[in-house]
C-alpha cells in the first residue's frame, strides 16, 4: 500500500446528512472538501441499508475521485469493491482484520482498532495499514465504553508499537490539543465533529491543516 497517510483526516458520519436533498448536499460538501485539500475521507454509517450507503458511496467517489482522494468505508468491507473505495475500516465485532484484507486484497487500505491503553492481543501482527488507537479524550460522535487515553496514553501505545507502524487517533482533539497528540507519536489525527459541526467544513479542514502545518 503505497500511501502516505496525512496528518488530519475526517470521518464523515452518515448521522449529519439530510433527510431530503441529500445526495446534492453529499456532492457539495465533498466536492468542497475536496478542493480545500483532503487526501483521505472515511465514510462511517452504522444503520443504514445497503441501499443507502451505496448510494452514498457512488456520489462521494465521482466529488472526490481518486488518485487525488483516498475513501475509506468504515464496516462494510463486502461493498468496498463495489462502490469503488480505496479501502474499509473494521472494529471489533466487524469482520477481522485478516477476513477484511481477503476481501479487499492487497491494494487496498485496510484499518482495525489497534486497543486503548494496550495493544489487542495479535492486532500488532494483523495484516493491516493502520492501528487506531485511543479514544485520546472522550467522544460524543461515536458509541463507545473505552476510557480515554490521553496523549499519554498515546506515547505508551507508540512505544510498543515501534517507529514504523501507522497510529491514528481521534475523539475530542481540537486545534490545540491536535500538536499534543502528534508529539506524542500519532501518525494522523481522525477528526468527525470537530469538522463537521461547523457551518463551512471546508473551511474548518482549512484552518486545521494550517495549524498543522
Amino acid at each position: 500500500m503505497a500511501f502516505s497517510f496525512p496528518k488530519i483526516y475526517p470521518i464523515l458520519d452518515a448521522s449529519i446528512l439530510p433527510a431530503t436533498g441529500r445526495a446534492e448536499f453529499l456532492r457539495g460538501l465533498g466536492e468542497e472538501l475536496a478542493e480545500a485539500g483532503v487526501t483521505l475521507l472515511e465514510y462511517r454509517n452504522k444503520t443504514g441499508l445497503d441501499s443507502e450507503i451505496l448510494a452514498d458511496a457512488a456520489v462521494l467517489r465521482v466529488a472526490m475521485p481518486a488518485p487525488q482522494v483516498r475513501l475509506i468505508l468504515d464496516d462494510r468491507a463486502d461493498l468496498v469493491a463495489q462502490v469503488g473505495f480505496d479501502g474499509v475500516h473494521v472494529d471489533a465485532g466487524d469482520v477481522s482484520p485478516a477476513e477484511a484484507r481477503r476481501i479487499v486484497g492487497s491494494e487496498r487500505i485496510v484499518g482495525t482498532f489497534g486497543g486503548g491503553t494496550e495493544f489487542l492481543p495479535g492486532v500488532l501482527e494483523a495484516p493491516v495499514d493502520y492501528w487506531a488507537v485511543g479514544p485520546v479524550y472522550r467522544t460524543t460522535t461515536k458509541q463507545t465504553d473505552k476510557a480515554p487515553i490521553g496523549p499519554e496514553g498515546v506515547r505508551r501505545m507508540r512505544e510498543v508499537a515501534g517507529p514504523d507502524r501507522v497510529l491514528t487517533c481521534a475523539a475530542r482533539i481540537t486545534q490545540e490539543t491536535a500538536p499534543l497528540v502528534l508529539a506524542a507519536g500519532a501518525s494522523a489525527i481522525a477528526v468527525s465533529a470537530a469538522i463537521f459541526c461547523n457551518p463551512d467544513p471546508a473551511a474548518e479542514f482549512r484552518r486545521w491543516m494550517a495549524q498543522l502545518g
